[in-house]
């Protein structure tokens, strides 16, 4: 368990990281790290890992965007963050029921899912520059404020990563099994 802490901390480093280049925004192993966390932890107190990997990066990504952009972010935007992440451990739960590689793929793709459509539609819920419209959600959807990448881009790279870092999460621990000469953790969870 203390690889799977050290992996943790390093994702919220490299969260942090890639925030200094905008081609990297949002593709962070993070969220994958937190489904994949419900995927294989059997102690439930390690969910807690990448949450308080999330919380400690945003307190510094919410200071660099503050002194950088002079854009701070808000409880509301740091609870609903939070959520997310909390849903990606719930996602992994429910697949560790019935792990499979297909299964595997959905819950990542699903939360990948979740994470664009919560955290955009309160952004134009609590955003005022957006219209109260479907017009307006659309935007905050698509292509957010004009001074910013469009918001499809942030998604592209979160589906992109979240995808990505499961599977590169999935083949280490299935790898770890192997060399411990334990069957496969997918094929051993999908017959019973």
């Amino acid at each position: 368990m203390l690889f799977a802490a050290v992996i943790i901390v390093l994702a919220a480093g490299y969260r942090v990281v890639a925030a200094w280049d905008p081609a990297l925004v949002n593709f962070s192993p993070l969220m994958a790290l937190a489904f994949c966390g419900g995927v294989y932890f059997k102690n439930r107190w390690l969910w807690l890992l990448p949450l308080a990997a999330l919380a400690l990066s945003d307190l510094y990504l919410d200071y660099y965007y503050a002194t950088q952009f002079g854009y701070t972010w808000t409880f509301g935007g740091v609870a609903i963050r939070t959520v997310c992440f909390a849903m990606a451990i719930g996602l992994g739960w429910m697949v560790s029921q019935h792990k499979s590689w297909l299964n595997l793929f959905s819950g990542a793709l699903g939360g990948a899912i979740i994470f664009y459509l919560v955290t955009n539609t309160a952004s134009w819920l609590g955003d005022a520059t957006y219209a109260k419209s479907l017009a307006g959600w659309w935007q905050a959807m698509t292509v957010g404020h004009p001074e910013f990448p469009p918001t499809l881009y942030f998604f592209r790279n979160s589906l992109v990563s979240d995808l990505l870092f499961t599977g590169v999460f999935a083949v280490v621990m299935e790898y770890s099994a192997l060399r411990q000469q334990q069957p496969s953790l997918i094929k051993a969870d999908s017959v019973a």
